[in-house]
């Protein structure tokens, strides 16, 4: 129980240094201390938590990774004009990867007839507000990336917002805490890459850069919390029958 308390307390101190490099610009320090973060967060879910997940757990090891490669990017030669940025890439892929092993252990709870019985105007609803916003937030980098890198950016961007267009309908279907801290966290997740998306390639803000980083914060700690609860099945909605019942 000791080290579990010390291991909360080092999380949320680093956590907190993280948010304040960004905002100061110290990006290198930043990206080693968000790095120890995460392989710290992995550990600690690996080790303390009694039932675990293992698409949650491929979301940490997979997005660790990728955050370490990043912050491995820092000392390579800097790629030049015309030059192809493997590591890119290969950093872009892993955190696509890292969102699919999310989305996946979202979809393995869900009955799929019943949701597209109950809920088909929302899914329709859902599926042009995400063609929308994608579109809309890949265009706003458009002039700054290559074909190959707006490619990457906009499949990267289809499964952020997959990822919360599956959060908001398992939500609406199960109705319970676990699925509520989860569309909570894909919320702020969403924010983050989005704000971090207009810091890299429209406004150089310390600000934006303070912003992207809280978000990504309490995404993590979201998501953390609802992965330390299971799903219950679906609730029944609630009725003014009920409510005069009651």
């Amino acid at each position: 129980m000791l080290v579990n308390n010390i291991f909360k307390v080092v999380l949320l101190l680093l956590s907190a240094a993280f948010i304040a490099l960004e905002g100061l610009e110290y990006q290198l320090e930043a990206a080693a201390v968000s790095s120890f973060i995460l392989i710290l967060l992995t550990v600690f879910y690996s080790r303390w938590t009694e039932k675990k997940s293992i698409y949650f757990i491929g979301f940490l090891v997979t997005f660790t990774i990728a955050h370490a490669l990043s912050y491995m990017s820092w000392y390579t030669p800097v790629v030049g004009s015309g030059q192809t940025d493997y590591i890119y890439y290969l950093v872009n892929i892993l955190y696509i990867l890292a969102y699919v092993f999310l989305i996946t252990r979202c979809l393995i709870e869900l009955s799929f007839k019943e949701i597209f019985t109950q809920l088909p105007v929302p899914i329709v609803i859902l599926v042009i507000l995400d063609v929308f916003c994608v579109i809309l937030v890949t265009d706003t980098a458009q002039n700054a990336l290559n074909f190959y890198e707006y490619t990457l950016e906009f499949f990267y961007n289809t499964v952020i917002m997959t990822l919360l267009s599956v959060a908001v309908i398992n939500y609406l279907y199960r109705n319970d805490n676990k699925s509520m801290l989860l569309l909570i966290g894909s919320i702020c997740i969403v924010f983050s890459e989005v704000i971090q998306l207009a810091y890299y390639y429209i406004l150089q803000d310390n600000n934006l850069g303070l912003i992207y980083s809280f978000f990504l914060v309490i995404a993590f700690l979201f998501f953390y919390l609802q992965s330390q609860l299971v799903f219950t099945g679906p609730e029944p909605a609630f009725t003014d029958e009920e409510y005069n019942n009651a």
